[in-house]
């Protein structure tokens, strides 16, 4: 027998050396692996060889080997083996804490690590029936040495984590192992409290003997470990244990935080601690960390942190880095700052009677110096409490936070500021940034989040201190305005002089704009009119429109800054003509005289924001703006004939605005006749001959584009069609505009009197009527003909028309793709870049334009001309024979809008008399058509999966192949969800009850005393809209409904999945359960559920939502339909026996009913030979933990409890009974 196990060691020391040389061949290494795994799966010399290697004399590898072996036969051998050889077993691993290892700061962390795992995996199937004394021998342990110390202190980690954290172990024995620590947690806590006090004390005096240094390290390596023990603790254990003591534990972590080697870990459990929910009263004590003692010494920390977390390279070098971990110490800290706040916030103001701090003054002080800190993340970290402190009902009213609310705000002007770029050193907190940033994109995007959340805080600082904030924004704005401009280091690829994105101007206009928005946003709702800073206010839109810049990017800031400012003017209106004029001059913003150079974004962002600010003033202020139509109305026809180039979209956000403004007249036909004058050209040319003639032929309308042509980027050739492009896009977008925006009166009155009523409903609901329905009514015809030319260009003959130049004009945009895809879109570089740099992307940008904006306008029509549109003569044979007409040829992402922007609006939009004359005839057809488009397509995407599954290795695809196939599947499960989408909107009406009551008091505080699932919150019921009750009178309707829904489930999108199984398939199916569906409808819709669960059963969220929907289907239909008992019978691993019960009590009226969350277990074990596994987990190797006896016996009683004596309510709960 040795002479056996010699022979195979010797050969297993080879194989493990063969596989960690790094010059062994790749055939060798599997060899060898092979035969190691084939030896720990089969051989019976396991435990003598794993025990043989793993002796100290071996190298480290060896040694690890042979303690995996012996994990592996704990993991999966342990139910056979006979009781002499787990004893065995057992003594040997003991012996290995006892003296197998080296001394603690000679041993590999590895070989602790698997160590511990062995004794982990022994207590999970032994203690504490089998191994009662389990703790003892732990504790004993600790006797003999820090290295034996330290691994107790990783075991009860490890034990904590499988057991609690990461609940890896069957039900039964999780609960008798939580049990059994819970009732220890008194004796384990005081023993993990001892160890760390004599080590910590046993440090400190060591440290400073000399010739005592490594001593010193073994006991601060023990004071390391249980900590990080502690920590595993601390999350889980009664808050009790915490803060008994007058909070013992946490003095004593405030006291290591100024112990360099344990401070980070020290920090770590104080964390923890501090950031524990559950009830108020328990959490009370916690105040005491607001003592000048605790804060003095987190402050002091921190100080002595900050000093050292920066360090020169070196000697000679002037440059510093990061200490790193000196730096995630003050992270920590930070942390426990903004945790200690969170539980101030919760307890002041609560049921718990807690005062305001005395020395809070202290806190926020604290906390200042860490948003005040180069680190752009630590200042990040401190938001959130800023904003609950400033959101909070009592505190916000003190004096201290008041005066804080100021100094924050000050603050602000700093933090808001982007500065810290990764790749740059003209700030110190670029530094921090290179630790915490991998790119300056990176950076980027953490930035553009952080002033977000800044914003916040900002708004609810200006409701505490409005006119302060007020004062504070203005002299920053003023300063910026008198401030020269400071271009920077970067040059502008477009011309001299011009700023960048990282110019130090732009990011100070940048800064100090974001910060002026956020705060006169709310003064307005803070402050009563007469209290508002008028006169100021004016003083500083005077300054800001008197200031004159150039550089487009500084200009956007500015008119985002009179944006901002303008709610101040209703009160000044003699200020409106100089905002207007500012505005349009900004609207034609060029950066050189040279008109033919192509804008760049920037200079387009400009025009763009001065349109669009001049549509939100005619939105917001209209009354304000209507003395002034007629100068506005002459401004806008002046820029119409004046030679300046204007873009389509910019000439209709001048009408939007001039429709906005005529929303006012409060008269219909003087209404009407400006919509005449305004829209008189875009009605003659969209319904002259040449454009009829056009729009209806798909063959001269590409040619009319241009689309037919081959063009090379240089060639002047292209001017005529692409005039012709514009003259399309302008026609579409002025009737957008005009659509959109045209509406009467709000008042019912005004509109009587004005001439928009028509007439009443039955209900006495006034009848509207819109100044544009006439010329909607004449643009319709040819709108449909253009929507039915644009699904025609797809079909062959079409595509085969394109040039070589736009053959790929129907694809899907790169930026769009990006979006697709879920890519980054890099911000920083492309503010001076065109927008559309080729011939091809000015096509494709045109057609998508076209194709949106035509949906665009049918969509808008129906809220817009109401019973004018839906009484349209034939309106859903017109909508069929255009939207719907070549769908088998148009591509996903050109149908994604056509539902989204038209369809989903028409069905929100459309009256209940209505539904059956135009929506059934629309939606039926097209819920048949899309379930047989969509069904194909997911089929496809499986079978490439599958196929790329069995052949990867053979075949090697092209990067560009696997991106486009990326593509169509992303594009498939968008077209899905809105399609899904519409269903539920058309269908399904949600009802959402009361909000539960505050959950942060109903945390898993007892968790110890057992995971027992509380009462999940009221769920939200689901009904039919009454379209959905008009839709579902229809058979061919509502079998494509059941039929697109339960189909769904099992295509490969669990956000789709679960929200159909939720939302709509039971609430579908529901409504024809009671008619005579065919036996194989039925059959075939609970198969279809069954499906979805193989498919996505391994995500917890589709399982719960699929066994719901499953067990409803089953219990409400298989008393009529015996054949859903034979699907049943079908899936593997079914108990018959199970079966035949469940279904007993289902059918048999007499028999007794279990509980609904009984009967859920029951039929969730029934199905579970459905449910799909995660590929992650199809080949693993499961590991069978066997119950022990219960700890828990149920014992009856021998007599009548009710007639004994000592049965009473004060007897069950009396502290002396200790049976219970």
């Amino acid at each position: 027998m040795a002479e056996q196990v010699a022979a195979m060691c010797e050969q297993l020391i080879k194989a493990v050396n063969v596989i960690m040389d790094a010059e062994t061949s790749q055939m060798f290494r599997l060899e060898a692996l092979k035969f190691c795994e084939e030896f720990k799966e089969t051989n019976s010399l396991c435990v003598p060889c794993g025990i043989q290697l793993a002796d100290k004399a071996q190298p480290a590898v060896v040694r690890h080997f042979g303690l995996q072996i012996l994990e592996h036969v704990i993991k999966f051998r342990w139910n056979n083996m006979q009781q002499q050889e787990k004893v065995h077993l057992k003594e040997c691993a003991m012996q290995l804490l006892s003296n197998g290892t080296h001394p603690i700061l000679e041993e590999e962390s590895h070989i602790k690590d698997v160590l511990s795992r062995i004794i982990v995996e022994m207590i999970k199937r032994e203690w504490p029936q089998h191994w009662p004394d389990m703790l003892k021998e732990m504790e004993a342990l600790t006797s003999q040495g820090e290295a034996q110390t330290e691994l107790v202190m990783l075991i009860l980690l490890r034990l904590a984590e499988d057991v609690i954290t990461f609940q890896t172990l069957p039900t039964q024995r999780r609960r008798d192992i939580q049990h059994t620590l819970t009732q220890n947690m008194e004796s384990i806590f005081s023993f993990m409290m001892a160890i760390l006090h004599i080590n910590v004390e046993d440090y400190r005096k060591l440290k400073e003997t000399p010739g005592h240094e490594l001593q010193a390290r073994a006991h601060c390596r023990v004071a390391v470990a249980t900590l990080n023990t502690l920590a595993g603790y601390i999350d889980w254990v009664s808050l009790v244990y915490i803060t008994t003591g007058n909070c013992h534990l946490l003095e004593m972590l405030c006291l290591l935080l100024s112990e360099p080697e344990l401070q980070l870990e020290a920090a770590e459990c104080l964390l923890i601690a501090i950031s524990r929910k559950g009830k108020l009263e328990d959490r009370k004590p916690f105040m005491l960390l607001f003592d000048d003692v605790a804060i003095h010494y987190i402050l002091s920390a921190a100080q002595s942190a900050d000093e050292l977390a920066i360090c020169k390279q070196s000697s000679k070098s002037q440059g510093v880095e990061v200490v790193e971990r000196r730096y995630i110490f003050l992270k920590r800290l930070c942390q426990v700052l903004c945790a200690l706040g969170n539980q101030l916030c919760s307890l002041v103001g609560s049921d718990v009677e807690v005062d305001i701090p005395a020395n809070l003054s202290k806190y926020m002080e604290a906390i200042l110096a860490f948003t005040t800190h180069s680190s752009q993340f630590l200042k990040s970290s401190t938001v959130p409490t800023w904003g609950t402190l400033f959101r909070h009902e009592t505190l916000s009213k003190d004096a201290v936070i008041v005066d804080m609310a100021i100094k924050y705000l000050r603050t602000s002007m700093t933090n808001l500021v982007k500065t810290g770029f990764p790749s740059r050193d003209d700030n110190p907190s670029c530094e921090y940034s290179r630790v915490d940033f991998d790119s300056d994109e990176d950076f980027n995007s953490f930035f553009t989040s952080f002033r977000a959340q800044q914003g916040e805080v900002v708004r609810s600082a200006s409701r505490i201190v409005p006119l302060e904030a007020f004062q504070i924004a203005a002299e920053w704005l003023q300063y910026q305005i008198a401030s020269p401009i400071d271009v920077g280091d970067t040059a502008s690829k477009t011309a001299e002089g011009l700023c960048t994105a990282l110019s130090p101007s732009v990011i100070q206009w940048e800064a100090v704009t974001f910060f002026v928005e956020c705060v006169v946003t709310q003064i307005f709702k803070s402050l009563e009119e007469k209290k508002l800073p008028i006169e100021q206010s004016m003083e500083l839109l005077q300054a800001v429109l008197n200031y004159d810049t150039k550089d487009p990017l500084i200009l956007s800031c500015v008119l985002a800054n009179i944006s901002a400012l303008f709610p101040f003017v209703t009160h000044r209106p003699h200020f409106l003509p100089q905002v207007i004029y500012k505005l349009f001059k900004a609207i034609t913003y060029e950066v050189g005289q040279d008109n033919k150079a192509p804008w760049t974004k920037s200079v387009k962002n400009v025009r763009r924001h001065a349109c669009f600010s001049i549509i939100k003033i005619c939105r917001d202020y209209p009354r304000l703006i209507l003395p002034c139509f007629d100068m506005f109305y002459n401004q806008v026809k002046k820029l119409y004939l004046s030679n300046i180039t204007l873009t389509h979209m910019e000439k209709c956000s001048l009408i939007e605005a001039l429709v906005l403004i005529s929303n006012q007249f409060n008269d219909f036909a003087k209404q009407q006749a400006f919509l005449d004058e305004l829209m008189g050209s875009v009605v003659a040319e969209w319904t002259s001959d040449k454009m009829r003639h056009v729009l209806w032929d798909p063959a001269t309308f590409l040619s009319f584009v241009g689309a037919d042509e081959v063009v090379s980027e240089q060639s002047t050739d292209a001017d005529t069609t692409a005039h012709n492009r514009v003259r399309l896009s302008f026609c579409l977008f002025a009737m957008l505009g005009v659509v959109k925006r045209a509406r009467w009166p709000a008042d019912p009155e005004d509109a009587k009197a004005g001439g928009f009523v028509v007439g009443y409903t039955a209900a006495g609901a006034p009848i509207y009527r819109n100044s544009c329905t006439a010329q909607f009514l004449a643009l319709l015809p040819n709108l449909l003909a253009l929507i039915r030319t644009q699904n025609s260009l797809f079909m062959p003959e079409n595509m085969a028309r394109l040039s070589e130049t736009f053959s790929k004009a129907h694809e899907v945009m790169d930026a769009e793709k990006n979006v697709v895809l879920g890519l980054p879109h890099h911000l920083l570089d492309n503010y001076d870049s065109p927008l559309y740099r080729t011939q091809l992307e000015r096509m494709q940008g045109f057609f998508t334009a076209l194709y949106d904006n035509c949906f665009q306008v049918l969509g808008n029509a129906g809220p817009s001309l109401q019973q004018d549109f839906y009484t349209i003569e034939r309106l859903a044979e017109e909508i069929t024979g255009s939207a719907f007409v070549s769908l088998d040829h148009v591509p996903d992402h050109r149908l994604r809008p056509m539902i989204r922007l038209f369809l989903k609006q028409l069905v929100l939009s459309c009256p209940q008399e209505y539904y059956n004359s135009l929506l059934c005839p629309l939606l039926g057809p097209l819920f048949a058509y899309m379930q047989q488009r969509l069904n194909a397509k997911w089929q496809v995407i499986n079978q490439r999966t599958s196929i790329n599954g069995e052949d990867e290795e053979e075949v090697v695809c092209q990067e560009s192949q696997v991106t486009q196939e990326m593509l169509e599947e992303q594009l498939v499960r968008l077209l899905t969800r809105e399609v899904m989408d519409l269903l539920t909107v058309s269908c399904i009406s949600r009802k959402v009850p009361e909000s539960a009551a505050n959950k942060e008091e109903i945390e898993e505080d007892d968790m110890m005393m057992d995971s027992v699932p509380s009462a999940s919150p009221a769920q939200s019921t689901e009904e039919l809209t009454e379209l959905g009750k008009c839709l579902m009178k229809d058979e061919n309707i509502y079998m494509s409904l059941l039929t697109l829904s339960f189909t769904s489930l099992s295509w490969k999108d669990t956000a789709n999945c679960q929200r159909t199984a939720t939302m709509v398939c039971w609430t579908l199916l529901q409504q024809v359960a009671g008619r005579n569906l065919l036996p194989e409808a039925v059959t075939w819709f609970y198969t279809s559920v069954l499906r979805g669960l193989q498919v996505h059963g391994q995500h917890e969220g589709c399982n719960s939502a699929l066994t719901q929907l499953a067990m409803h289907v089953y219990e409400n239909l298989r008393p009529r339909y015996m054949e859903l008992r034979v699907v049943m019978t079908q899936i593997p691993n079914i108990s018959v026996d199970a079966l035949d019960q469940y279904d007993h009590r289902l059918i048999d009226p007499n028999a007794q009913k279990a509980g609904d969350k009984k009967r859920k277990d029951q039929f969730k074990k029934l199905i579970a030979g459905t449910v799909g596994k995660a590929l992650c987990q199809q080949f693993r190797k499961e590991v069978h933990i066997r119950n022990l006896p219960s700890l828990f016996k149920k014992t009856k009683p021998d007599k009548d409890m009710l007639n004994s004596e000592a049965f009473s309510l004060s007897g069950l709960f009396s502290p002396e009974d200790s049976a219970l």
